[in-house]
């Protein structure tokens, strides 16, 4: 049994797009355990029934740390009488890392290095003077903070019309993702584009920033838009759906590690 059931596109006719959603999955097993990593192939698995959990892709799926396999295990668990993925956000992070990333981590690294030409922190507002304000608030001291620590200097300018970034600032955030494993770039890719910041993403990896102070720079612009003209619903029923992902993200950052910190 795999975690990747979900939708698929149906036919789409001229005038009318339709989208077919298959049922969920059953579940099948009962007992959900994890295994001790000395099995042949290393690395811990959590087993349905005694079976080995495969990734969509079909590969065994072994993670690094007995806390990481515990977590996804926690979320097998938790399912009912249908296997429900969009309950399972550890889970899906981790086989998008198996069978989306391991064996291209090069070309993940040089995805997210892109970030330094459209970085969320280096676009302001020309106005209103509280909005310029809070963004220098929250954004100048990430941005001074990856020009000392990383060495990515990143120019700053008013609207949203795009602007060429030094080569150097790219180079220097490839060079932090550098040796980074498939795991650690699903979840710093996962942040990366839900916050629109390479620079944000890092920041929280590395302990500059927790999660709430993250999501919360990332978010200047439509929070004032909410201060403004209240809040949609179906705005922010999406926004919830993303800080669920980006929770995911950065629980899987820290069940990498070992000993938790």
């Amino acid at each position: 049994m795999t975690a990747g059931q979900s939708t698929a596109n149906g036919s789409e006719p001229p005038k009318i797009a339709s989208r077919e959603v298959r049922p969920l999955a059953r579940r099948h097993y009962k007992a959900v355990t994890v295994t001790d990593g000395k099995h042949e192939g290393g690395g811990f698995r959590v087993l349905l029934d005694g079976q080995a959990l495969r990734t969509p892709a079909t590969a065994v799926l072994a993670v690094p740390t007995r806390r990481l396999a515990e977590a996804l295990a926690a979320e097998w668990a938790a399912q009912s009488e249908r296997i429900d993925p969009g309950t399972m956000p550890l889970t899906r992070l981790v086989n998008s890392a198996v069978d989306g990333i391991r064996g291209r981590e090069a070309e993940v690294r040089s995805e997210i290095a892109k970030y330094a030409e459209s970085d969320l922190l280096c676009y302001r507002a020309d106005g209103p003077a509280p909005l310029v304000c809070r963004q220098a608030k929250l954004w100048d001291p990430v941005l001074a903070w990856g020009r000392d620590e990383l060495g990515v200097s990143l120019r700053v300018a008013a609207g949203v019309m795009p602007m060429t970034q030094p080569d150097r600032a790219r180079t220097a955030l490839a060079r932090a993702l550098a040796g980074q494993d498939a795991f650690t770039l699903a979840a710093l890719h996962a942040m990366t584009t839900l916050m629109g910041s390479a620079l944000l993403a890092l920041a929280h990896a590395r302990g500059r920033l927790r999660l709430e102070e993250a999501w919360a720079a990332a978010h200047v612009d439509e929070d004032w838009q909410i201060s403004q003209w209240g809040e949609d619903a179906e705005a922010a029923a999406r926004r919830r759906h993303r800080w669920l992902e980006v929770a995911a993200a950065s629980s899987l950052l820290r069940l990498l590690t070992t000993n938790g910190c």
